[in-house]
């Protein structure tokens, strides 16, 4: 006889296809109950649909206002999921190994000199809402995760995995040794991040607001690129930077 299902207490919720549909790809034994618009069964359902019966995850039929109490949320494209909490890999290593393991190609935001934690709160939780793998900062030029960046996270600073590092530079070399792409972002590079390719394994490296990557850091990406800018201000705030960067990833990755 099968286990009975987690009490909600012991779970917490994902929703829309891209969330769910990631932790299903990856860890599908922690998915306790997974919950379907059953009026919706256009393709991308069906595919979803046979996807989560391959796994063996427990489907359950509902309608669109259910779906939504149970995400907080409108946005949830007819799909939400109560999940148990997955042990997070100890060193990027680990992650990357985990992620090669399930043949998926490596998005990574890596944050230079970012030390305010409202900005790495939001910055966490735009990587976690565009499926980044990982954040990746230096221990010398960062913050690390206090209560302010756990409550601007809105909970994705325990779902999104944050490495501190002692030397960046050599982190980012590593991870060119590992066939991940390292781009900078610069306002005078010379091609906007349109113009590049963001589906093979990547690490999108941004600096702080002002001052942007440090020159070491600039030094070894391996392509530099630039978000337009058509209006009077001269930048981003980083996270919004961070966003803008990593949904090209996601749109070009489908």
């Amino acid at each position: 006889m099968s286990a009975p299902p987690k009490a909600p207490s012991a779970t917490k919720v994902l929703f829309g296809f891209h969330a769910v549909g990631v932790r299903l790809k990856t860890a599908p034994q922690s998915l306790v109950e997974v919950y379907v618009d059953s009026s919706r069964r256009d393709a991308r359902m069906r595919q979803f649909l046979d996807r989560a019966k391959e796994a063996g995850v427990r489907l359950i039929e509902a309608d669109a206002l259910r779906i939504a109490k149970l995400a907080g949320s409108h946005g949830h494209q007819g799909v939400a999921a109560r999940v148990l909490p997955v042990e997070q890999a100890r060193s990027l290593d680990d992650l990357l190994d985990q992620v090669d393991g399930v043949g998926q190609a490596p998005l990574l935001l890596v944050l230079d000199g970012v030390t305010d934690p409202h900005n790495l709160g939001a910055c966490l939780r735009v990587a976690d809402g565009a499926g980044a793998h990982a954040v990746v900062a230096p221990k010398d030029h960062a913050v690390g995760l206090n209560a302010t960046v756990a409550k601007v996270a809105s909970g994705a600073a325990e779902t999104m995995p944050y490495f501190m590092v002692t030397n960046l530079a050599r982190t980012l070399n590593e991870l060119k040794e590992r066939n991940i792409w390292v781009i900078g972002t610069s306002d005078d590079a010379p091609q906007s991040v349109y113009e590049v390719d963001l589906r093979g394994p990547v690490a999108l490296v941004l600096g702080a607001e002002g001052p942007g990557m440090r020159q070491l850091t600039r030094k070894t990406c391996d392509e530099l690129v630039h978000i337009p800018m058509r209006g009077a201000v001269e930048s981003l705030n980083v996270s919004v930077a961070s966003g803008i960067c990593l949904y090209e990833a996601l749109r070009q990755r489908g």
